[in-house]
């Protein structure tokens, strides 16, 4: 069953509903072809727009990729000059870090104005 009153609110036209009928349901103006070349415009642009990053990347790595092989043809001779005895467990300063108690606590804070700044955007 439908409602009567969404059928009759549909057939009522006022005075601006008839011009904008009469607007629309005119033929479209011609152009010569003006729309059609910037809707391609548009499109190529949105095409060179999607591979400009790609392309940048790849000429790139083709530049950057010499120098990278020398630094990984480096790393060797320079991981070979830094004493290995310095990176030890027993070298790690724990009795500086604070408690876990300490870090939870600050969580708990962070998250809490966190959650305060984004009650007070809306």
């Amino acid at each position: 069953m439908t409602s009567k009153i969404i059928n009759m609110a549909e057939r009522m036209k006022d005075a601006e509903d008839l011009k904008l009928e009469a607007l629309f349901s005119e033929k479209p103006i011609a152009d010569d072809g003006f729309s059609g070349s910037v809707v391609s415009r548009v499109r190529r642009q949105v095409w060179v727009r999607r591979l400009s990053l790609p392309v940048a990347i790849a000429i790139g790595s083709l530049i950057g990729a010499k120098p990278l092989l020398d630094v990984v043809m480096a790393l060797p001779q320079i991981l070979s000059i830094i004493p290995v005895d310095m990176f030890g467990v027993d070298k790690l300063p724990i009795d500086a870090l604070p408690q876990g108690s300490t870090l939870m606590l600050g969580a708990a804070l962070i998250m809490a104005v966190t959650f305060a700044s984004r009650l007070l955007e809306e």
